[in-house]
């Protein structure tokens, strides 16, 4: 490098993931694009995923039809929290995702539908027709994307490329839609649309637009960079039980989603779709052993996913 040239900003990789699913000698270069994404950054773009557009595109339409009906009407759906496979309505300032860092901030400024086909929800709404099967299509096109991803991981750790699978036969995978409504007045002191925090899960793959107000990675240093948006790609980011897994050499980024500037123009509205890759309850979340080598120790003990995941789900939603 040149002594006057600046240091290269740091960025969030984008990796064309299609020669890794199709095979071939171009696959070995996907596995070393994000083993080093997983290391550096804890975030990546992929594009070539396969993920079909038109069902993205109908999930996204219906929800947001659903977001559009009264909010009166809105807080008495998906109540129950009875039913296996149900949906759950999460209303404004419902979550306070900072709380599972140890942060006291108001509730984010958010609203979200919330599905797993292992997880319990209340009944599905009337309107708008075909909300259901739109989640069910969807869930099942990012769980053909997981399993590419997941094989893709196991190789760059020098694992068979089955090895996580038992662990998701029973998976408590997550698909969420939120709307971000225009914030016509202004927040609460230190109310974002989403606080800080990280994703408890193993990964997350994110259908996200762009818009004033939206993701943001904080770096090793402290510096927030603004997630980019390309038409067509999904953000995914390491989670908790994945990096507690690697030993922490595998990072789960903190993020938040930053409030719309005030001098905005036009519409800042925004919707997103996060798939959580979660794994079964009685999955054994413990130190893999690539990443114990030359006498390096586990820095945690195990612990199974149904108790991590239930000591941060009450973090989140403690009004403490």
């Amino acid at each position: 490098m040149p002594h006057d040239a600046a240091p290269a900003a740091p960025s969030i990789p984008v990796i064309d993931v299609a020669p890794f699913i199709a095979g071939g000698p171009a696959a070995g270069d996907v596995v070393r694009q994000l083993e080093a994404a997983a290391r550096d950054t804890g975030f990546f773009l992929v594009t070539g995923h396969g993920v079909s557009p038109e069902v993205t595109d109908r999930l996204y339409t219906l929800a947001r039809a659903f977001f559009d009906e009264p909010q009166d009407w809105k807080v008495g759906q998906g109540r129950e929290a009875t039913l296996e496979g149900g949906v759950s309505f999460s209303p404004l300032a419902d979550e306070a995702l900072a709380a599972t860092l140890g942060l006291k901030t108001p509730g984010d400024y958010k609203e979200s539908l919330n599905f797993g086909p292992r997880l319990k929800g209340g009944r599905w709404p009337a309107k708008p027709d075909g909300l259901e099967q739109a989640f069910a299509d969807y869930f099942a096109e990012m769980e053909r994307l997981a399993r590419h991803l997941r094989r893709a991981f196991c190789a760059a750790i020098g694992l068979p490329e089955d090895h996580f699978e038992p662990c998701f036969d029973s998976h408590l995978s997550a698909l969420r839609v939120i709307n971000y409504p225009e914030q016509d007045e202004a927040p609460l002191p230190g109310q974002l649309r989403a606080g800080v925090h990280t994703d408890y899960g193993f990964m997350t793959i994110l259908r996200s637009e762009a818009s004033p107000g939206g993701l943001q990675v904080r770096t090793r240093k402290g510096e927030w960079l603004d997630a980019p948006n390309i038409e067509g790609a999904y953000v995914v980011n390491i989670g908790d039980a994945f990096m507690r897994w690697t030993n922490d050499e595998w990072v789960s980024t903190p993020h938040r989603v930053a409030n719309p500037p005030g001098d905005r123009k036009g519409s800042a509205r925004r919707q997103s779709i996060p798939f959580f890759l979660n794994p079964s309850a009685e999955t054994v979340i413990a130190c893999l052993e690539p990443f114990m080598r030359d006498g390096k120790a586990a820095k945690y003990e195990p612990i199974t996913y149904g108790d991590y995941i239930a000591l941060k789900t009450s973090q989140a939603f403690s009004k403490a």
